[in-house]
């Protein structure tokens, strides 16, 4: 099972799933939640350097990684970003931890936003990294985003047709996604031991399914969810810093800094030259957002 340099992994047993999980460092906690197809391999290249100052903390999401894949419910609230930020508030239990900084990108940026807004007393600042909120993503389809974002609209289909179609291939599959959505259009910014862990990843049907109940809810009850929270005019107000590649979805939005100061009450942001995997393309520009923005006081 490979773990990222320096850390150590177990698996926690939480009242709804066991998530595996890389912890190190000490310090105020920091948690990492990564997005699709990947795990928490996807942070080797940051987590170190927030180890100096920080208790690094890195869950596979349920269904991803070494986590726990459950199978999806009718209604698809088993992978809802609202039950998969009830899994880091567990953890955060599990580990006595009573509020936690929280750094996502993609789905696991959805899960941290969720949990702000759920959970306002549990997060003490909120790093978003190449994502819009779920329901501005829908409401902003238009070709251009649905040509690169394909994929929203594939893996929401009603199972089993996508988790048929990938088993076709998954190996092709995942590095087609991988590679189609780096801004140099090429797996090498990938290190080796985590591109074997997302095609393992792939090739497993109980993870392949829980990737697509990931994007069903996305579809359905968590965009139901965020239209729930607009409307009530509920607000993050957690600190939210917003890092978003020039060459990533967000980007393709118009204005996607813009949409995150409709949804929380303090954001600042930063863009980088980058594809949509911005902790492996370009690491730098990971740090040089977040290392200050997560910082203890002095």
């Amino acid at each position: 099972m490979t773990t990222i340099a320096g850390f150590t992994r177990s698996r926690i047993a939480l009242p709804d799933v066991t998530l595996s999980v890389q912890t190190a460092g000490d310090g105020p906690p920091l948690i990492l939640l990564h997005g699709f197809p990947e795990n928490g391999l996807c942070w080797a290249n940051v987590a170190p350097a927030f180890t100096a100052s920080h208790r690094v903390i890195i869950p596979d999401l349920r269904g991803y990684g070494q986590s726990d894949a459950p199978p999806d419910d009718a209604t698809h609230d088993t992978y809802s970003k609202r039950r998969m930020a009830r899994d880091i508030v567990a953890l955060m239990d599990a580990l006595d931890l009573p509020a936690a900084a929280i750094l996502g990108h993609d789905r696991g940026a959805r899960v941290a936003y969720r949990l702000a807004l759920d959970h306002p007393d549990r997060i003490t600042r909120l790093g978003i990294i190449e994502i819009a909120p779920t329901a501005e993503y829908w409401d902003a389809w238009g070709y251009d985003l649905a040509m690169a974002a394909w994929h929203w609209t594939f893996l929401a289909q009603p199972a089993p047709v996508p988790e048929r179609m990938i088993a076709a291939d998954p190996v092709a599959w995942v590095d087609h996604t991988l590679r189609g959505w780096t801004l140099a259009k090429s797996l090498d910014c990938f290190a080796p031991a985590a591109l074997h862990a997302y095609r393992a990843q792939a090739t497993d049907p109980a993870r392949v399914h829980a990737m697509c109940a990931d994007y069903r809810a996305g579809a359905t009850t968590d965009r139901a969810h965020d239209i729930a929270d607009r409307a009530a005019g509920r607000r993050i107000t957690a600190p939210l810093h917003f890092l978003w590649g020039l060459h990533g979805f967000p980007a393709r939005t118009g204005d996607p800094a813009g949409i995150w100061r409709r949804w929380a009450d303090t954001v600042t942001d930063t863009s980088c030259d980058s594809g949509h995997f911005v902790m492996e393309e370009n690491p730098q520009a990971v740090l040089a957002a977040f290392l200050p923005f997560f910082a203890p006081p002095a």
